[in-house]
């Protein structure tokens, strides 16, 4: 079902309007066959495993209970319920409502519970702060630093990179801290794992995303090429 929803019913065939495409660009987290979050999708791929049978919708009722829906249950769950719901999808023959979580019949992995070395992720344990001078910038004024220098055998490791401004880095130079008279704010720890960090989104859409958010951020780590 690619977002024309023609695998769903082929007799939708015309384009999408801008409402509906936006719709299914939502996010939407998935969860694997042990009920743990291993990822998150747009609604259209959601709707795709769906209806291929590769995936059940999560529903928290009113009363706090999460239910399991194949794709012709909720559809038939939904057709009444879009009466009154603007987050649904409308073809020629059939309703449904785009799902919030979605749980994956046959993937029962785990996530890794660890954090990746990623420069996301050093700029979240040094909370955007220099690491010598203490200035909190944007991410897009701070740069990486190896507190022992790379040329020097420095490691590109969670306890040798720091958060760095550009006049601190420039300042160090290809130096150690203490050559440059200067001194870290705290020394660089591998930090310990913790859920999603930062994840943003609407307490009414994704209320029910709360139960399941269990697992750490994961990007591509960062190799010895950083400079």
């Amino acid at each position: 079902m690619d977002l024309q929803l023609t695998s769903v019913n082929a007799s939708v065939r015309y384009p999408l309007r801008p409402y509906m495409a936006s719709l299914l660009d939502q996010p939407v987290l998935v969860l694997n066959r042990l009920w743990q979050a291993v990822n998150v999708c747009s609604a259209r791929r959601a709707l795709t495993l769906l209806f291929d049978g590769r995936a059940q919708v999560v529903y928290e009722d009113g009363a706090g209970a999460f239910h399991t829906f194949s794709f012709v249950e909720w559809k038939d769950y939904s057709d009444p319920a879009l009466e009154r719901d603007s987050e649904g999808i409308r073809s020629v023959s059939f309703r449904i409502r785009v799902p919030k979580v979605i749980l994956l019949a046959v993937y029962d992995r785990y996530p890794k519970k660890e954090v990746k070395f990623t420069r996301h992720n050093i700029f979240e344990r040094d909370k955007n702060t220099c690491q010598y001078c203490g200035k909190v910038l944007d991410k897009q004024r701070l740069n990486l630093d190896h507190v022992i220098p790379k040329d020097r055998d420095g490691p590109t490791n969670w306890e040798n990179i720091v958060c760095s401004c550009i006049p601190c880095n420039t300042r160090k130079s290809n130096r150690t801290p203490s050559e440059a008279g200067m001194r870290l704010i705290k020394e660089p720890v591998k930090p310990k794992w913790r859920p999603f960090v930062q994840v943003h989104f609407s307490m009414d859409t994704h209320s029910s995303w709360r139960h399941f958010l269990d697992i750490a951020y994961w990007h591509v780590e960062i190799g010895e090429d950083l400079h």
